[in-house]
């Protein structure tokens, strides 16, 4: 089960990327809209990231 929901989540990736890549050529409106869903999730998971590593310094210094 958990293999299928990681092949789900990689063959979301893939198309979504897909889409941001014909989206640049000047696909269709529903491809634009998927690559600015993707672009919008890489950049909220980018920002999390850095939040996770800034809190994770700031208790480290702590001790």
């Amino acid at each position: 089960m958990t293999v299928l929901v990681l092949l789900g989540a990689l063959a979301l990736a893939i198309g979504g990327c897909a889409c941001v890549v014909w989206a640049e050529r000047g696909g269709p409106r529903w491809a634009r809209v998927v690559a600015s869903v993707t672009l919008a999730v890489g950049e909220l998971l980018r920002r999390s990231r850095k939040n996770r590593r800034r809190s994770l310094n700031r208790n480290s210094g702590d001790g």
